[in-house]
């Protein structure tokens, strides 16, 4: 892997992100923003998205906590992503893991899970075995996800929540914190409670 990369996304889900580089003696040349607040983020320099170079070989990953918006980056800005683990995560050598996902401390993921891109595996959250995320999914701080979950793309299963085996989530989900998920959940929809239960449905 490089020892330099670019970041897209000056947010404090970047802030973790860098941390992670930095325990790979990995350090950001740049980090890009639609809307910089800061010149400077811990003495790396914030640039304006529209000074990105049209093409560049340069590893990036796009460091935005927001589910849909790390789509929207990774659609318009066709980039070398790259993805990244924390040293203390747990990463199967039976699992796949997608570009520019991001496994963050104490993470576990085991064997034959497949992970999508641009996905974030948050601290301490736990993936067993056969789970499969689609892109752009963020499980949130130790969220646990028992065997052979399947979770949609964009979904964002919430801090402390727990999904049991074999559950199927759809795409563009919002989980609640601590919620816990004993049966599938369709697209669009807003889980909270335990036993989780419906109570919206998000207008997309």
């Amino acid at each position: 892997m490089e020892n330099s990369v670019f970041l897209f996304g000056a947010s404090g889900h970047c802030k973790v992100v860098m941390d992670i580089l930095s325990l790979h003696n990995m350090l950001p040349k740049a980090i890009y923003d639609d809307m910089p607040i800061e010149n400077k983020l811990w003495n790396i320099p914030v640039l304006h998205s529209k000074l990105l170079p049209k093409k560049t070989s340069e590893p990036f990953l796009i460091s935005v906590g927001n589910n849909l918006n790390r789509k929207k980056i990774s659609e318009k800005y066709h980039l070398n992503y790259i993805n990244i683990a924390h040293p203390t995560a747990v990463v199967s050598s039976k699992s796949t893991v997608g570009r520019g996902t991001v496994i963050m401390a104490n993470a576990v993921i085991n064997p034959d899970a497949t992970i999508g891109k641009h996905n974030i595996i948050n601290t301490g959250s736990v993936l067993e075995h056969d789970c499969c995320l689609d892109d752009f999914v963020h499980i949130s701080p130790n969220a646990s996800l028992a065997g052979n979950v399947s979770v949609g793309e964009g979904t964002h299963i919430g801090i402390g929540a727990t999904i049991i085996q074999g559950v199927k989530i759809g795409k563009w989900v919002t989980i609640g914190a601590g919620a816990v998920v004993i049966q599938d959940v369709p697209d669009f929809a807003v889980v909270v409670g335990v036993p989780g239960k419906i109570i919206k449905y998000l207008p997309f």
